[in-house]
Formats: C-alpha cells, sequence, structure tokens
C-alpha cells in the first residue's frame, strides 16, 4: 500500500542485517513495482482463455459440418441411385417407344445423375480426410505406389502411358490417405494428357532441408528435414498464376465438356498433405506438362 492509501501489486524482498557478532541490527526492504507486469499477466492470460474458447468452438463447429458434410452426402446418394435405377429402366423398356428428343433428355438426365454421384463420392473423401482417424504407420511408398499403378492399369494401359519411379522412402503416414495422393495426382496426369503423345510420369524423390525450400513453403525452421517427392508429367499443363488455384475446392481450369470431375481431387491432395505436416506446391507451363511437390517432414 501506497503512503496515500492506493494499493498496487508488489515484489518485496527483505533481508536481515547483521553486527559483526552475527546479531541482528536491522533489516532492508527493497519493493518492486508489479502493477504494468501483473496487468500484461492478467490480460495475457484472459486473452489465452478466450483463444481457447474460440478453438473449442471452431473445433465443434468443424465437427458439426464435417459430419453434416458427410450424412447429407451419404444420404442423398439413395434418392439418387433410385433416380438412375428408373432412368435406366425406362430408357431400356421404352427406348423404342421415345421420341429422338425424349431419347436426348434421358441422357441428359443419366449424365446428370452420374455427374451428381461422382461429386458425392469426392465430398465425402474430402470429408474423410478431415475427420477419419488418422492412423499412422509405417508405410514403404515404392509399394503403395505399385498398388495404385495397378488400380489405374486399365487407363494407363489404353492411353500407353508410362510411369517411371526412382526409390520412394518408407514414411510414418495415413496410409489410405497417402494412396488417395497419389492415386488423384497420377489420375490427374493421365486425365490432362495431350492427344498427340501418350503421358510420361517422372516420379522422384530427395530429402532436403528447410533452408532449402523456405522461399518457395514460407516461414519454417531451416534445421528441419523433408522428403521431397516430385510428381512430372508431360500433358496440357496450366498457366503458372493457377499455381494456387487448383488446390481450392470446386476449382476448375477447363469446361466440363473437355474434362470431367468436380474439381476437388487437389483439394483432397493439399489436405492430406496438410495431415501429414507437410506442403504441396505446383508449377507449370502452358502445353509444358506440371509437376506436382510434395514436402513431407522427416
Amino acid at each position: 500500500m501506497r503512503k496515500d492509501g492506493t494499493q498496487f501489486w508488489g515484489n518485496i524482498s527483505l533481508t536481515a542485517l547483521h553486527d559483526s557478532e552475527n546479531n541482528i541490527i536491522g533489516f532492508s526492504k527493497v519493493t518492486r513495482d508489479l502493477t504494468e507486469k501483473k496487468a500484461a499477466e492478467d490480460a495475457l492470460q484472459e486473452s489465452a482463455l478466450i483463444l481457447a474458447e474460440k478453438n473449442k468452438t471452431l473445433e465443434t463447429m468443424n465437427q458439426e459440418l464435417a459430419s453434416f458434410a458427410y450424412v447429407s452426402s451419404h444420404d442423398l446418394q439413395e434418392p439418387l441411385r433410385k433416380i438412375q435405377t428408373f432412368a435406366s429402366r425406362i430408357a431400356e423398356t421404352e427406348y423404342e417407344t421415345l421420341s429422338a428428343k425424349g431419347k436426348d433428355y434421358f441422357l441428359r438426365m443419366q449424365n446428370a445423375a452420374l455427374r451428381m454421384q461422382t461429386l458425392i463420392e469426392d465430398l465425402l473423401s474430402y470429408s474423410r480426410t478431415n475427420t477419419s482417424e488418422q492412423k499412422f504407420e509405417l508405410t514403404d511408398l515404392n509399394k503403395l505406389l505399385e498398388d495404385v499403378k495397378s488400380d489405374l492399369k486399365e487407363i494407363v494401359d489404353d492411353k500407353h502411358a508410362t510411369i517411371t519411379s526412382a526409390a520412394l522412402p518408407t514414411l510414418n503416414v495415413i496410409s489410405f490417405q497417402f494412396r488417395q495422393l497419389f492415386t488423384n495426382i497420377l489420375s490427374n496426369a493421365l486425365k490432362f494428357a495431350k492427344e498427340s503423345e501418350p503421358p510420361k510420369i517422372i516420379i522422384a524423390a530427395e530429402v532436403v532441408k528447410g533452408s532449402k525450400i523456405q522461399s518457395i513453403v514460407g516461414a519454417l525452421n531451416e534445421s528441419k528435414t523433408f522428403y521431397h517427392i516430385s510428381i512430372r508429367d508431360n500433358g496440357i499443363g496450366f498457366e503458372p498464376e493457377h499455381r494456387f488455384k487448383i488446390f481450392e475446392v470446386f476449382q476448375r481450369l477447363h469446361g466440363r465438356s473437355e474434362y470431367s470431375g468436380t474439381g476437388i481431387g487437389l483439394a483432397i491432395c493439399k489436405k492430406i498433405v496438410e495431415n501429414h505436416k507437410g506442403f504441396i506446391t505446383a508449377e507449370s507451363v502452358l502445353d509444358e506438362g506440371a509437376t506436382f511437390h510434395l514436402y513431407i517432414p522427416q
């Protein structure tokens, strides 16, 4: 308490004073005014509590949103299946009696239903990257890549594509998510191939320091080590200014009539890499192919 009766937060140190015979002859007292420090600590604590509450609210909202997306998308599939089934039955049994315009209408309806089914499945995949149990396990990426290539064998053979890969590391990852990651990127490379030449996809891997990629991915610990996996193709590529846009949900650089898809595939890739505390970037020049770079912490 000050002499004028006002109070303040303080730190007080008392020290006994002794004479030559070690008798206490008095005390010294030092008082430090901690008012500003205490106010700063109180403000920081209050901010931390507010932030924790907001994070809790945001987490709850994210869980509810993810659950809503999953449930609504899942429930949409049942009526969609009925639309597809009855449309197919009418088209089959009444095909001869339908006019040319009627046949065209049914074909459009079936194509629209197919696009909606693809969109629902992609939304479910995106939802699962947020809500699924993140079980990390040591995974040989070479074996995983071979499984993905086997899944894509039909389209690879059809397009006379070649996929070559350097030795990939064994990483502690969410296995099924990494499989989805490889599938989406390779499928994109096959889809956006040039008509004039067979697709060629080259996969490389190296270990890099954070200092080497800091200018690419932003602020990070320069001493941190990353596995850098690059996937390069010789397809149609894209304009360099779209290198960020392609990772956004529902973003398409081409019309639906030119290339199929929902614009969710690369957004899923970005989310998967972020689930592994990594980064994904892309670079391309139009008509000169594209390269996707994955940076996963060692």
